[in-house]
């Protein structure tokens, strides 16, 4: 018989907090959103902002204890830890040169750790905070949100099944435009710090959108770039960092074969909102998916007609279904897919909370993270030498 304090502990929400996603920011509500869709967290506490007023003008706003307002992740950190009640893991929704001191902190104070991507700014900071994960022994989720689609979990099963034969092809491309203006100069929050080599790191849309095309390519095809030819643009004048990015990829052989890949990014392609499009293609078949129509995958067997899989349709696998929440015909698309990693990180801390280590995970981890941040360095260090082949095991 389980005990009541078990039966708790298993399934009473999980107390969450976060750091940064406060007035003006974008992403931090869509983390509250994500949490709450499935209703496994809790929001409890929060650094918002660096400007103290800020923060607490913030956390009246999604309705915080003010007690459990704080004017810096450290004061957050340390007091949560302390408490009875205290903050069980802590989302960090912050510009990227945040990333590690935030995750760290948190980290070392024995708090589960959910973090937007990139990592980090840099390869060093995203190496070090590797280290630190692994010694904490506490969660650490990179919340590539695209990863929890249901047709992209079907599209990684269909690989892992042999569907598509080998895999020879992998091409990606993630354009929009709102960045085709300079922005940044009127003062425009999102723009200003993504265009910033001190907040951002050393890429610019390569950072911010490729990370998402790369990740998604090895996501589902289980390949890992071993070189990378990067040919990166800032096309608006002025421009700190890359708007623009035509990167080649070699893949490590397998069965005689060496896939080979593209990225396409750009901020700067006017027409395109968040055309993140995604092509993989075998040895028996190929399959295409693109965001802004998420329940749908394109297959075509070698020889035979091209095949539409939806979501929730006859040919959906087990992969696709375990993620589902609504019935065919209805629209499932960003926030749930957001919510998904939540949900299974959810699942993961309440193993943890039982002693039990979680096994079987897809969630981007901390190692997804460092790799990512090798592919942003080896994409910068190639454009900086005219597109040369660059390893990612050398940067």
């Amino acid at each position: 018989m389980v005990s009541a304090s078990a039966t708790s502990s298993a399934t009473s929400p999980i107390r969450l907090g976060m750091v940064g996603g406060g007035q003006g920011a974008f992403i931090g509500a869509v983390h509250r959103m994500a949490a709450r869709l499935d209703g496994h967290y809790t929001v409890v506490a929060g650094a918002l902002s660096s400007d103290p007023e800020r923060a607490k003008a913030s956390a009246a706003e999604i309705g915080l204890d003010p007690e459990r307002s704080y004017g810096s992740f450290q004061e957050m950190a340390e007091k949560e830890a302390a408490r009875e009640d205290g903050i069980e893991a802590v989302s960090i929704v912050t510009p990227n040169h945040m990333h590690y001191p935030a995750a760290k902190a948190f980290l070392d104070a024995g708090i589960h750790v959910i973090c937007d991507k990139p990592l980090t700014s840099s390869l060093d900071d995203a190496k070090a905070l590797a280290e630190t994960v692994k010694t904490s022994g506490k969660l650490f989720v990179l919340t590539h949100n695209y990863s929890g689609y249901p047709m992209i979990r079907h599209a990684r099963q269909m690989v892992e099944d042999g569907t598509l034969g080998d895999i020879i092809l992998v091409q990606a491309e993630y354009p929009q435009d709102w960045l085709a203006e300079p922005i940044e100069e009127t003062g425009q929050k999102q723009a200003s710090w993504r265009t910033d080599p001190a907040r951002s790191g050393a890429g610019g849309a390569i950072g911010d959108i490729g990370t998402h095309a790369y990740q998604l390519a090895t996501f589902i095809t289980g390949l890992q770039a071993e070189s990378v030819a990067a040919d990166l643009d800032s096309f608006v004048p002025g421009r700190r960092l890359d708007d623009n990015g035509h990167i080649m990829m070699r893949f490590p052989e397998r069965g005689g074969r060496r896939p080979k890949g593209t990225v396409w990014v750009s901020q700067v392609a006017p027409g395109n909102e968040n055309g993140l499009k995604l092509r993989v293609y075998g040895t028996k078949g190929g399959i295409e998916w693109v965001q802004a129509d998420p329940n749908y995958l394109w297959y075509t067997p070698l020889g035979e007609p091209k095949r539409l899989i939806t979501r929730a349709g006859a040919g959906a696998n087990e992969a696709a279904a375990a993620v589902s929440r609504i019935p065919g015909g209805h629209p499932e698309g960003y926030l749930e897919a957001f919510a998904t990693l939540y949900t299974e990180a959810a699942g993961a801390i309440r193993q943890m909370r039982e002693g039990k280590q979680p096994e079987g995970l897809v969630l981007p981890t901390v190692e997804d993270g460092v790799h990512g941040m090798r592919f942003i360095q080896a994409c910068v260090n190639s454009s900086q030498a005219d597109a040369a082949w660059t390893r990612l095991d050398a940067v």
